[in-house]
């Protein structure tokens, strides 16, 4: 029942679900952003016949317009575009999907999927389930393309001398089980998989049933942590981020702390609290002290922030108690790295912070990235370290690059409503804003030095546990990893794109690394 201000002469035309035109001035229009994820579709009559009820004539109308591509969901709202003059395309809402022809599958009957042949693929490997195949649960995949290829339907192609006994790990809902094979078993199967998604295997190219099975667009997957987190640990190893941050509150002669160039500075984060991306964060009540030197008050943190991280997955057979892992054996360690927003309470942490470090301040919610893409597809990226001064202990010391040359983004969107003259509700849009443009080269400590670091007296790892940067800050304040560094402490409001301000997040703000 979407209505639309009318205001001036030359209305335009458009159908509803109900049959009843009404009319809407070129003005008045704005493009309107439809809820549902976008994919494609081919345009059919059926998908025409089903968008109105309308007679036969406007129905008529509608076969020479284009069916938006939107990937139509349960509820969602199905959009009719078509143009009024040459400038001006106007995307119209035609109802809910909530119809007998989409009741056995969730989505629209005719769906034109692009086959992901000859992709050179670096391997991005996730748990996912496909509400729309009956009796789908948890599983594995990799992302080629726009599509997933769930590894469970094509295990038995594992048949490698490592993986030929091993295919019940690609039936399982996580990657626990792949990443405790270790590093040879992860290289047998990478290359498995770019040997079947090559032009020139024709496995799956000529199986029509196999690939129905196996692969599943993105948009129709709901997305999961790639594995059981047994255990969380971030560190503290951008020196641009320590050094800002030391600066606001210690000022610049002691802007590091003395131990900050000899460890890895680190400490225990929450498991349980790590969520895959898209779930939403409620902000936190918590003690806070708005005033130094007066006494605390519990309420909603009002100072909310967001860490751009990049995390890693430890592989390997879980290691033995008091048995550290040598930094030489620390690659063959690392099975593939996320990205991690580190969410952040501000004032809840500056009161709770001394003298143990973070507590509740971070353990409210910690977002990685579903895909985890492999080491092996980033070694091609590897750049040179940080020059260390002064030199590590022999036990954090290694030659080889292990940097890597990874752009990151952050970007603040927020919904806009749009209203005609007479307060009627046109759409509601996102505005996106890049707030910071940084790289992960700016890493002083590199993940090897960190998983050393970790192990050296002796604590024992398991696959699955996760191991992240830190705030990555660089060198320029537009590339600063955190709204308390771009707005500096509070103190310079960052601008948005719809004109709006940001010194910290406000409700409703979504964050995209």
């Amino acid at each position: 029942n979407w209505e639309s201000g009318i205001r001036g002469s030359e209305p335009a035309f458009a159908w509803r679900k109900s049959g009843k035109p009404f009319k809407v001035h070129p003005t008045e229009i704005r493009t309107l952003i439809s809820p549902s994820s976008a994919v494609e579709l081919n345009t059919t009559s059926a998908l025409a016949n089903y968008a109105t009820e309308a007679g036969d004539n406007e129905r008529e109308g509608l076969l020479n317009h284009s069916i938006v591509d939107t990937w139509v969901k349960w509820e969602s709202l199905l959009l009719i575009r078509f143009t009024i003059s040459e400038e001006l395309l106007v995307q119209i809402p035609a109802g809910p999907t909530r119809d007998p022809i989409l009741q056995d599958s969730n989505r629209l009957p005719l769906r034109r999927c692009t086959h992901p042949w000859g992709h050179d693929s670096g391997v991005a490997i996730s748990s996912y389930h496909a509400p729309c195949k009956t009796g789908v649960t948890r599983r594995v995949g990799v992302a080629i393309g726009d599509q997933i290829l769930d590894l469970n339907a094509v295990s038995h192609l594992f048949d490698g001398p490592l993986l030929k006994d091993q295919q019940f790990v690609f039936k399982e809902a996580t990657l626990n089980s792949f990443m405790s094979l270790g590093r040879a078993a992860w290289k047998e199967a990478r290359d498995t998989l770019q040997r079947l998604l090559s032009v020139n295997d024709q496995t799956l190219q000529q199986n029509a049933e196999l690939r129905a099975r196996a692969l599943v667009p993105q948009s129709s997957a709901t997305m999961h942590l790639p594995a059981h987190i047994g255990d969380y640990t971030d560190f503290y190893s951008s020196i641009h981020h320590a050094t800002n941050v030391g600066i606001m509150f210690r000022g610049p002669e002691n802007a590091l702390m003395p131990n900050w160039k000899y460890i890895p500075v680190g400490y225990h984060g929450r498991a349980s609290s790590v969520v895959v991306s898209g779930t939403p964060i409620r902000r936190p009540n918590g003690q806070t002290c708005p005033v130094d030197g007066e006494a605390p008050v519990f309420g909603p943190c009002r100072l909310m922030d967001f860490e751009l991280e990049v995390a890693f997955f430890v592989g390997g057979p879980p290691t033995t108690l008091g048995e550290p892992v040598p930094i030489q054996e620390a690659q063959d360690r690392i099975f593939g790295m996320v990205l991690m927003n580190d969410w952040s309470a501000r004032d809840i942490q500056k009161w709770e912070y001394v003298p143990l470090g973070p507590f509740l301040s971070k353990s409210l919610g910690t977002t990685i990235s579903p895909w985890v893409v492999t080491l092996d597809a980033l070694l091609p990226f590897a750049v040179d370290n940080m020059e260390q001064v002064p030199k590590p202990f022999p036990y954090l010391r290694h030659g080889d690059k292990f940097n890597f040359d990874i752009n990151l983004t952050i970007d603040i969107k927020r919904q806009l409503s749009i209203y005609s003259p007479g307060l009627v509700l046109y759409a509601e849009r996102s505005v996106s804003s890049t707030v910071s443009r940084t790289n992960y080269k700016y890493m002083y400590w590199t993940s090897k030095q960190q998983l050393a670091h970790h192990t050296i007296t002796g604590c024992n790892l398991n696959p699955g546990d996760l191991m992240a940067s830190g705030t990555i800050s660089g060198p320029a304040s537009d590339s600063f990893g955190s709204m308390l560094e771009l707005s500096w402490r509070g103190t310079k409001p960052v601008p948005l794109a719809d004109g709006s301000t940001r010194k910290f997040l406000q409700d409703g703000d979504e964050v995209v690394i």
